[in-house]
């Protein structure tokens, strides 16, 4: 019997997605709920699985464009497929060198690649990224046990017959492949990259966009830091980063600043009671923008806690669209690439985004005195339509201010930092 596999619908309003990635070969053998390809939307990567066991026929290439509900491959289930025992699957190399060798060179490996903590530089596809994550295999590990494998005559040969292709489509570590040729390279683009393209365009052009800037002195949050994060991380589990203490802060200030934390519907304003608070965070396929839900009634060990479940949600692909939708205010942070100052976009339908920067030691005026300290611009970008400028500006002080004063964050109170860090 052949299987139809047809692309399903992502979202709302989303008709047509983009095939990243294929995950399997045409014409080789699948395994039920196998993840067969990779699909572009405008809003996130979604991945596929096959519905049946058996052979699998491509209908279509990577990077086109298709519609919801288009058969983008069969799987013909008359082909008998074995079952695959993942954790029992060895590799095929290793009848040339004993076991207790090959266990213990790959031990040493480990230790060795642990000690000098570098990246691997095996390219490892998707699908096995999820069968060593299901079998808690790390990337260490693996490479570590093919680094000790020996090679044979098999090898030698794949290595001869591939080795142009190998080298034309690689580029040294220590070289460069800028300049020295008049070469184009051209690639269509994703989906998810002509989306933003076109929402940035548009949020410039149907928007009253303005930024206002201060600086905040981080030296009562480093402090801070630095007393509690051993404590903080054995309580929580968690790290004390800057991002709690800015949400938190942001969460105070909108409480004050309601407008900020409001849209334009129409010829409507739609205010909330409540801050959903959109935090960028940097992913493979891009910038992503997942939403910590009811962001003032949670703690700072609460908010590191959904911050970090997210970003690793986003690194291995798996946020879904729920989860990047309906937030009500956006905070990013180009400190952690170097950026002193910049004047960030606003994210559509919101009415204003808070900017972060980096953290550099300058001279500052405290009490009379010349001394040094940790200052960090904030830029703060809004709709001037929705915001006017004195409450853009008492905002951004009032994001200073909690900052700068960390005992204030729990409702403006005097609560010490103790009962702030819930100890």
């Amino acid at each position: 019997m052949i299987v139809e596999i047809k692309v399903p619908s992502p979202g709302e309003s989303i008709t047509e997605v983009q095939i990243a990635s294929w995950l399997v070969e045409d014409g080789s053998k699948v395994q039920k709920d196998q993840e067969i390809a990779e699909i572009d939307s405008d809003k996130a990567t979604l991945s596929i699985s096959a519905t049946e066991a058996g052979q699998i026929k491509l209908l279509a290439e990577e990077g086109d464009t298709v519609e919801i509900g288009k058969v983008i491959c069969s799987i013909d289930t008359s082909v008998k497929v074995e079952a695959v025992a993942v954790k029992s699957k060895q590799p095929e190399k290793v009848e040339e060198e004993p076991k207790e060798e090959v266990k213990k060179a790959a031990s040493t490996e480990k230790k060795e690649a642990k000690k000098e903590n570098k990246e691997s530089d095996i390219h490892i596809s998707p699908l096995a990224h999820k069968l060593m994550n299901e079998n808690n295999i790390s990337e260490d590990e693996i490479t570590a046990f093919y680094k000790s494998l020996r090679l044979g005559s098999k090898d030698v040969e794949f290595y001869l017959s591939n080795k142009e292709k190998l080298s034309s489509n690689s580029v040294s570590s220590n070289e460069s492949s800028w300049g020295g040729t008049r070469n184009q390279d051209s690639k269509k683009m994703s989906l998810l990259r002509k989306k933003l393209a076109q929402r940035l365009v548009s949020v410039k052009n149907e928007t009253a966009m303005l930024t206002t800037f201060n600086e905040v002195n981080m030296t009562p949050i480093m402090e801070i830091r630095k007393k509690y994060k051993e404590q903080f991380k054995e309580k929580h589990g968690v790290g004390l980063g800057f991002m709690s203490f800015f949400t938190k802060a942001v969460t105070e200030a909108l409480r004050h600043f309601p407008q900020v934390n409001a849209l334009i519907d129409g010829e409507e304003i739609i205010s909330f009671d409540y801050a959903d608070i959109s935090v960028a965070v940097s992913s493979p396929k891009g910038l992503v923008v997942p939403v910590v839900r009811n962001a003032e009634t949670l703690s700072l060990a609460g908010i590191e806690k959904s911050i970090k479940a997210l970003a690793i949600k986003a690194r291995e692909g798996k946020l879904t669209l729920d989860e990047m939708t309906g937030g009500t205010f956006t905070i990013t942070n180009g400190g952690v690439f170097g950026s002193m100052l910049s004047t960030p976009i606003i994210n559509p339908p919101q009415s204003a985004i808070l900017g972060m920067h980096n953290i550099v030691e300058r001279p500052v005026a405290v009490n009379g005195k010349v001394e040094i300290h940790p200052i960090m611009y904030l830029a703060l970008s809004y709709d001037h339509r929705i915001i006017d400028g004195k409450d853009s500006v008492g905002f951004l002080v009032k994001v200073k201010e909690m900052l700068e004063n960390p005992e204030r964050m729990l409702f403006g109170g005097s609560s010490p930092i103790e009962k702030l860090l819930e100890f």
